[in-house]
C-alpha cells in the first residue's frame, strides 16, 4: 500500500496520484474521473454510507479518505444520496473497488464517479493518511487521476501551495439551492423506495421553514416522519421571504465552509427569526450559526469530526447517542448569558449542542437523522415538532 513520500518517481502502473503542498506524493491507481482537484483532505470512519457521504454538500471542497477498506463493493444506485450530485471532490480508499454485490445496485462505484466528475484512487494506504491528518491536520492536496499515468507534479504542487484553505471560506451559497421547494418525500423502504406522494394530511402538520446552507435529503424525510410539512428556502433568503411563508417553526441545515463567513446574510436574518419566539431547530452548520448569532465563537478544529462511530453526552439525563458528524468547524464551550450546553463530545469535549434560556431554540453539532444509534436522535425532530404543535 502505498504512503506518502518525497520520491516524485512514480512506480509501475501508477494512474492516480495524491500530491501534497510540501512536496510528499502517494501514488495509486485511479478510477472514476479522469483530471485533477484541489481541497482539503478529511477522514471518515464510517462502515457504510460512501454514497451519502460522497453526495453531502457539508463535503464540498474536501477529499475524503476512508478508513473502512471496502469501499465501493455494494455499488450505487439513485437511492442512497443526500444531493442530486457529489459535493465531496474525491474519495481514497485502500482497497481496489471490486464488482458490485446488492440487489439494489444499478452501477458500479468506479462508474457512478465517473459520471458526476469525481476522482477516486485506490491502493493507498489509508491508515498512514488518517494517522497524517490526526498529527499534521488536514492537509491541502490535489488529487489527479490519468490514465496514462502522466502527471506534471510542480504544476500539481503549485495547485496545492495556491490553495486558500476553508477558513473563511463561504461555501453555503455555493451548495444551497436556488429555488424554493416544497418537500413531500417519505422515508425508504425495501418495497416502495423513497415515498414521494407526501401525506394526504399534510396541511393539517405544523409547517417548518428550512434554510438551505447545504442541507441532506433525509433531514426532510425525517422532519416528514416526525409530523411537520417542509418548505425548504436557498440559504440567502431574506427575513421577509422566509416569514412570507407563515411558518410555525425553523430549521437551519447543515453545510460546509466557514461558519463566520456567512455574516452577511445568514445570521442577520437568524437574529430576526429569534425574535418572533417561534420554535428553531439547527444542526451542524446550522448549530454554529445559531451559536454566532446570539454571541457565541466558532473555530477552526484541529482535524475536524467525520464518521458514523461519535459518542455524545447528553448533559440532562446523562445519556449517550451514538452519532454521525461531518464539521470541522466547532462552537466554542464558552458560551454567552442565556445560552446553556446540551451536548458534549465523549471524543474530544468539544460542544455539541446549546439550547436558548429566553426562546425554544435549540441546535446540535452531529446528524441525527443518519441514525447511526440508529433511534439515538430522533427525538430532536420529535422534540421540535412537538415544540410547534
Amino acid at each position: 500500500m502505498a504512503t506518502p513520500t518525497t520520491s516524485p518517481a512514480p512506480p509501475p502502473g501508477a494512474t492516480g496520484v495524491v500530491v501534497f503542498a510540501d512536496g510528499r506524493v502517494a501514488w495509486g491507481q485511479g478510477f472514476g474521473a479522469e483530471g485533477e482537484a484541489v481541497g482539503e483532505l478529511c477522514f471518515n470512519t464510517a462502515m457504510t454510507g460512501y454514497q451519502e457521504v460522497m453526495t453531502d454538500p457539508s463535503y464540498a471542497r474536501q477529499v475524503v479518505c476512508f478508513t473502512f477498506p471496502h469501499i465501493g463493493n455494494v455499488g450505487a444506485n439513485d437511492e442512497d444520496v443526500e444531493a442530486a450530485d457529489p459535493h465531496a471532490l474525491g474519495c481514497i480508499v485502500r482497497e481496489a473497488v471490486t464488482s458490485p454485490s446488492n440487489f439494489r445496485s444499478k452501477v458500479d462505484f468506479p462508474e457512478w464517479m465517473a459520471r458526476h466528475g469525481r476522482i477516486g484512487i485506490a491502493g493507498l494506504d489509508t491508515r498512514a493518511l488518517t494517522r497524517l491528518v490526526r498529527r499534521e491536520g488536514p492537509p491541502t492536496v490535489v488529487i489527479a487521476h490519468q490514465a496514462h499515468g502522466r502527471f506534471d507534479l510542480p504544476a500539481l504542487q503549485r495547485m496545492a501551495r495556491e490553495w486558500p484553505g476553508l477558513e473563511g471560506m463561504d461555501l453555503a451559497k455555493e451548495v444551497s439551492r436556488e429555488q424554493l421547494e416544497v418537500w413531500s418525500g417519505g422515508k425508504w423502504c425495501l418495497e416502495l423506495g423513497y415515498d414521494e406522494e407526501g401525506s394526504p394530511s399534510a396541511d393539517s402538520r405544523p409547517h417548518v421553514v428550512a434554510i438551505d446552507y447545504g442541507s441532506k435529503r433525509n433531514i426532510f424525510r425525517n422532519l416528514v416522519e416526525a409530523g411537520a410539512r417542509v418548505t425548504i428556502l436557498p440559504a440567502t433568503a431574506s427575513f421577509e421571504e422566509v416569514m412570507a411563508h407563515e411558518p410555525d417553526g425553523f430549521f437551519l441545515s447543515n453545510g460546509p465552509g466557514d461558519p463566520a463567513a456567512t455574516g452577511e446574510y445568514a445570521i442577520p436574518v437568524i437574529r430576526q427569526i429569534l425574535d418572533t419566539q417561534l420554535p428553531l431547530f439547527g444542526i451542524c452548520l446550522g448549530h454554529q450559526l445559531l451559536a454566532l448569532a446570539v454571541g457565541g465563537q466558532t473555530s477552526k478544529m484541529f482535524q475536524g469530526h467525520r464518521g458514523a462511530n461519535h459518542p455524545v453526552k447528553r448533559l440532562a439525563d446523562g445519556a449517550v447517542e451514538i452519532t454521525s458528524m461531518n464539521h470541522g468547524f466547532a462552537v466554542s464551550r464558552e458560551l454567552p448569558a442565556g445560552v446553556r450546553e446540551t451536548h458534549v463530545s465523549l471524543f474530544d469535549g468539544s460542544n455539541c449542542g446549546i439550547e436558548l434560556l429566553d426562546r425554544p431554540a435549540f441546535s446540535v453539532q452531529y446528524h441525527p437523522e443518519a441514525s447511526p444509534g440508529p433511534q439515538d436522535s430522533f427525538y430532536l425532530f420529535e422534540r421540535f415538532v412537538g415544540m410547534m404543535r
